[in-house]
């Protein structure tokens, strides 16, 4: 299916207040592209004491005009679609990735402040999609929105989940199942393997403007430190373990917890 540009694209206005500050940073780091479009989308999940917490509006939104949303079809106000690139250690290779399946709308910023990404997953192919279809399957979405909601509510730090919606086409795995897209947020997706893209490319002054972004982003308490790079390392690691450690304590397992996952 042709895709609709953004601009062609209808916007629907509930609520979201998108600054899109990552846009900021070299392009070395994503590519603007939108939602490749479904056929027929159809809500299946949406997460309506979240969207609360996000100062979102839906109620003006009959059921195909959400799904038309949280499939890609549509685009939410202020909106600026892109996929990320980055790299990873994957069972031990270093390999160059990015977004093979996923788009990020924007940054939404809600009422106390708070910057979240917002982005869709299962959403088409992007230049890092390495043969994929940039697609994903009913099962593990579901299975995705309920784990991250049980995490949330079990006080582990994670991403959330939206809603979910099929796309009223098959993709083929082992055998055809009906696709679907995750809307997830996440207080940001800039990994591990972010950092390590910036540093295969041997560039100090992008590894640099990586690192003051994060900082800002996540991390303003350690500006004033004599020595920014040993303090956000040191607090990459703490937080890291004492995430894994609460993963232990409930049982939960990472299936595949390589660098561009972390």
């Amino acid at each position: 299916m042709t895709q609709p540009s953004n601009e062609l694209r209808q916007t629907i206005d509930c609520g979201f207040n998108f600054k899109n500050s990552y846009l900021n940073l070299p392009d070395l780091f994503y590519t603007k592209l939108a939602p490749v479009a479904v056929s027929s989308p159809d809500m299946v999940v949406f997460n309506e004491a979240m969207a609360n917490s996000m100062d979102l509006n839906f109620q003006q939104l009959n059921q195909n005009e959400q799904a038309m949303l949280f499939s890609g079809n549509s685009l939410p106000k202020g909106a600026e679609p892109f996929a990320q690139a980055y790299a990873g250690h994957q069972f031990g290779h270093f390999t160059m990735l990015g977004d093979g399946r996923a788009h990020i709308l924007g940054e939404h910023i809600m009422s106390d402040g708070k910057r979240v990404d917002v982005q869709l997953k299962g959403s088409g192919t992007t230049p890092y999609s390495r043969r994929g279809d940039g697609r994903a399957a009913i099962g593990p979405m579901l299975r995705e929105y309920i784990i991250s909601e049980a995490m949330h509510h079990l006080g582990i730090p994670t991403t959330r989940s939206l809603a979910v919606v099929t796309t009223g086409e098959d993709i083929i795995r082992e055998t055809y199942l009906p696709g679907a897209i995750l809307t997830r947020v996440a207080s940001s997706h800039i990994r591990v393997g972010t950092f390590e893209l910036v540093a295969a490319k041997q560039d100090k002054q992008l590894l640099k403007e990586l690192l003051d972004y994060t900082v800002n982003r996540h991390m303003p308490e350690i500006k004033g430190e004599s020595n920014i790079v040993l303090s956000f390392l040191k607090a990459i690691l703490d937080r890291q373990a004492d995430l894994i450690v609460n993963w232990m304590r409930v049982g939960f397992i990472h299936g595949v917890m390589n660098t561009d996952n972390m």
